[in-house]
């Protein structure tokens, strides 16, 4: 299953690479052509247009490489065989590997102290992920940040700079375009919140692993079963009311209070 997913993320982000180079090469060709029609007998575009031109090639060459490339991959079948199958090839493959992994689990019976032991071990790769998780939120929120910084601080600088507003009319649109997009983008979807929420929650869990591994309130007791049973549920509580909080992030400011 590891493998299946591991699979299907590198597909999807090469089809999406390869996306997005076409894409650039359509929208520097639109660019191109609209400079050069509005500047027709006023300016020579001849060289940049050379090299737009070469770009775009490499740019549309690249796009239709990777898109046909990551289409598919060549996997090994039950029978040791490599096949190539795509990406909803491999997802089908990954609902059933699903379905045989809880009918598996279905016939194996385990009591439920053990249960809670396999439950423990897997805790500090769920906090690894939450911190992962709160860290590219955090990166994304720095980043916007500092084009929002940027683009404010640009704005002054490119008024002051071209007095008459022309030719910089058109950057000063550009930038205070940029300054509402950013502001929108980091509104809505509250990279900052969803990091800190995230962080949280795993010092959170961190904490209660720590006290459980060195039998320290709330888990003195020495009966480790009981241990285990109270860490669980502790978790489980932690791990909800982290859920609440994205969904309240998620929901528009008038139906916040209802999640909660």
């Amino acid at each position: 299953m590891a493998e299946l997913k591991r699979a299907i993320t590198v597909m999807r982000r090469g089809v999406f690479a390869g996306i997005l180079a076409l894409t650039s090469a359509v929208a520097l060709l639109v660019t191109l052509t609209v400079i050069t029609i509005r500047t027709f007998g006023r300016r020579d575009m001849g060289g940049i247009n050379f090299l737009g031109l070469i770009v775009i090639c490499v740019l549309a060459a690249a796009g239709v490489f990777l898109v046909a490339y990551f289409s598919s991959v060549e996997v090994r079948d039950e029978d040791d065989s490599k096949v190539e199958k795509s990406v909803a090839d491999l997802r089908l493959d990954l609902e059933l590997a699903e379905e045989q992994r809880v009918l598996a689990a279905a016939y194996v019976a385990r009591p439920a102290h053990e249960r809670r032991y396999s439950y423990r071990d897997v805790i500090p790769a769920e906090v690894g992920r939450l911190r992962a998780e709160g860290r590219r939120y955090r990166r994304w929120h720095n980043g916007l940040q500092w084009l929002l910084i940027l683009s404010s601080a640009a704005i002054p600088a490119v008024a002051a700079l071209y007095d008459p507003p022309q030719p910089g009319k058109g950057i000063l649109i550009g930038l205070g375009a940029s300054v509402s997009v950013i502001t929108s983008v980091m509104g809505y979807y509250k990279f900052r919140e969803r990091s800190f929420n995230l962080q949280q929650t795993a010092d959170s869990i961190e904490k209660h692993l720590t006290a459980l591994d060195l039998t320290i309130p709330p888990y003195g007791d020495t009966d480790e079963k009981q241990n285990l049973a109270r860490f669980a549920e502790a978790v489980e509580s932690l791990r909800d009311e982290q859920r609440k909080r994205e969904q309240q992030l998620d929901q528009p400011h008038q139906g916040q209070q209802e999640v909660t």
